[in-house]
């Protein structure tokens, strides 16, 4: 069994005395792990920094098995974030929630190539915790738990929407809100592609991302916590003032 794709590192961990185990998401092939020979050595490690694109081979005698990587970097993406305390911080969060979302060897075509430009825009604009908000909306509807925010759930109006429900992921408006207002989680108009962007919308945004992470995907993989690397990343984000 072999295949050659081209994909972002996620994640690596030493294995035994000098081989390493890459989890790399693909293009093709999903979350995809394997070992790297000698991946330990000071030629091969320089490159095989999460974040990093790169060019895999995986080979293995039989499909189930963790087979191994031969692996050519293709473009560093580590290295232009190591000085940028956030882009670090958002490098490792979006790393960290594909491992803890994605079942290994799954397709997401359409993900993946929202998830290269996240990466790329991390070095290149401080403007991109926007489009990482809107990457976890994205990654939430490629799991099933889209938020639904084109009209209110309770009057089916599509004028001053401003709440998400909780437990359904619909929009839900001013005038619609009524007793429940305080159950109601904050809709950021930058996630409806309106009005300008500011700080405290990019928190509210990522609050109500969270809520649906935390308290619709995690109980769907068994109960997991959701990566430490995204609350460290809220932590920074919440010092930006």
């Amino acid at each position: 069994m072999d295949w050659r794709d081209e994909g972002v590192l996620i994640s690596v961990r030493r294995h035994g005395e000098n081989s390493a185990i890459l989890e790399v998401f693909t293009a093709n092939h999903g979350l995809h792990a394997g070992v790297v020979r000698g991946g330990t050595s000071r030629k091969l490690a320089a490159h095989l920094q999460p974040g990093n694109q790169l060019d895999v081979t995986w080979r293995a005698r039989l499909e189930e098995h963790l087979g191994s990587f031969t692996v050519e970097p293709l473009r560093a993406r580590a290295a232009g974030v190591m000085n940028d305390r956030l882009a670090l911080a958002g490098l490792n969060a979006i790393c960290a929630l594909i491992s803890f979302a994605f079942a290994e060897r799954e397709k997401h075509p359409g993900l993946y190539q929202r998830t290269i430009t996240l990466f790329d825009l991390l070095a290149a604009t401080e403007a991109w915790p926007l489009a990482y908000l809107r990457w976890e909306a994205a990654l939430l509807d490629e799991l099933g738990f889209g938020l639904s925010l084109s009209k209110c759930a309770v009057t089916g109006s599509r004028d001053d929407l401003i709440y998400v429900s909780p437990k359904t992921g619909r929009a839900v408006s001013r005038a619609g809100a009524g007793k429940w207002v305080d159950r109601l989680l904050p809709l950021p108009q930058c996630l409806l592609g309106q009005g300008a962007v500011t700080d405290d919308e990019i928190r509210d945004g990522l609050h109500t991302t969270g809520h649906f992470l935390a308290h619709h995907v995690a109980p769907s993989l068994g109960s997991r916590s959701l990566p430490a690397a995204r609350q460290r990343l809220i932590e920074l984000l919440a010092r930006q003032d």
